[in-house]
């Protein structure tokens, strides 16, 4: 049985699936990581979501508050022994209807051109590519996409 459960980051099934994804991210990114850690701390993020198969967490995803109109998705992540299940457009689906939910217009994000399978699951999503925002302005590895939601 699948669960979709809303948490936040204090959640014990997120920081594990986090721990996960960080591991990955330093492999993929090498020297870079250092540079995309210092963005993705997870001690403040209020809103995340986790997928259970059974008692299993299998994936995961957060927003925080970019501006007043616009959540940001991060630490999405979806464990290797559930790929390919869908699970990753359901949380983009969830943290998207969560945002809108409490009256965000949009929802922004950054990921790596080195992560194939992230850009063509946020592009099947609907989201748009956009100039790269704040700290990712300038940086090569970079891609920033939006969706209105």
């Amino acid at each position: 049985m699948i669960h979709i459960h809303r948490t936040d980051s204090s959640n014990s099934n997120f920081q594990e699936l986090v721990r996960k994804l960080d591991t990955y991210l330093a492999r993929i990114d090498g020297e870079e990581n250092a540079f995309y850690a210092q963005y993705n701390k997870i001690d403040l993020l209020k809103h995340a979501v986790v997928i259970l198969e059974g008692e299993i967490p299998v994936a995961c995803g957060a927003i925080k508050e970019l501006d007043a109109e616009s959540m940001e998705v991060k630490r999405m992540y979806t464990d290797v022994s559930a790929r390919g299940k869908g699970y990753a457009k359901r949380i983009l689906s969830e943290l998207e209807k969560w945002a809108k939910e409490m009256g965000y217009k949009s929802c922004v994000l950054e990921t790596g051109k080195r992560q194939p399978d992230a850009i063509a699951l946020y592009q099947s999503s609907g989201y748009q590519l956009i100039p790269n925002y704040g700290q990712y302005q300038g940086v090569e590895n970079s891609v920033c996409f939006q969706k209105m939601l």
